[in-house]
């Protein structure tokens, strides 16, 4: 089973959500946790993994042989992300916007275009607490998130049980982390940004046929508005963490939940098997 957990605003604890179902499934199912949170993956923090592997992400960027070149403007017609641009028989390419996708290189009526390797960052693998860990790690400056994604979700292993820690908000980065999973689990807080963001988490999933729960974060902070959202959209609220100073002192040491305070974790085991009962409740 692939379980995303997912959030439509950051600071939501997505992260301390993840990774303590990870550690509270470990004893009973061979685990899998993914960050796909490649902008700033910190799920590592918390699970301490000796990392044995790493390998580079690239994207192919054009490299235009202006001996060939005709400057017929025909690559700059197919590229729909701006990233090639044909001016005053010379041509621009602007790497930060290219997407990868070949497209110049393919339609050249010249083949005056080949393509170059541009590192965008790295995937990394290893263990710990029998948990087998991947994360991704967009380089510093770069734009483009999903290739990197792709890697890491590459080394998804589908008889564990796989956890993916995503990136917050609703953009392509969460597109890519979310599809093909069995669950989503959308964790908010109950504050109006938090129910403003979980409306447009949920418009997503929903899009992408995922069955979906929710975590709410912090209870007894704002109101009950986002009880009362999910209640009218028949979203089941799957699990409810307290505002409490003890958790997030825990948090702020790199101590996970269930490890720092050890009764939530048969809380996540329950979190697991409703899981279960909602995806096959909404798959039927």
């Amino acid at each position: 089973m692939i379980i995303s957990i997912a959030s439509g605003k950051g600071g939501t604890g997505k992260t301390l959500v993840a990774t303590s179902l990870a550690l509270s499934l470990k004893e009973e199912n061979k685990v899998q946790l993914l960050d796909c949170d490649v902008e700033e993956p910190n799920a590592h923090i918390f699970i301490k993994p000796d990392f044995s592997y790493q390998e580079k992400v690239c994207v192919p960027i054009p490299r235009v042989d202006e001996a060939k070149c005709t400057y017929c403007g025909k690559c700059a017609e197919v590229c729909a992300y701006n990233a090639i641009a044909v001016i005053n028989r010379k041509v621009l390419v602007f790497p930060e916007l290219c997407h990868g996708c070949g497209a110049c290189t393919y339609l050249c009526p010249e083949a005056a275009i080949s393509e170059d390797d541009k590192e965008i960052g790295i995937v990394e693998t290893g263990s710990a607490n029998g948990i087998e860990f991947v994360q991704g790690l967009l380089n510093v400056g770069e734009a483009m998130a999903p290739p990197i994604i792709r890697r890491v979700k590459e080394h998804i292993n589908p008889e564990k049980m796989v956890i993916i820690d995503v990136s917050p908000g609703t953009s392509c980065p969460v597109v890519e982390s979310i599809k093909g999973s069995d669950f989503c689990l959308l964790v908010t807080e109950p504050t109006p940004f938090g129910l403003n963001d979980l409306v447009l988490a949920v418009e997503v999933v929903r899009k992408l046929g995922i069955a979906c729960g929710v975590v709410i974060n912090r209870t007894g902070l704002g109101n009950g508005e986002v009880d009362e959202y999910c209640h009218r959209e028949g979203i089941p609220v799957l699990l409810t963490i307290p505002l409490d100073t003890e958790i997030a002192s825990q948090y702020s040491r790199g101590i996970p939940l269930v490890e720092g305070v050890p009764k939530w974790r048969n809380q996540f085991l329950e979190l697991h098997a409703k899981i279960r009962a909602v995806g096959d409740g909404q798959a039927s």
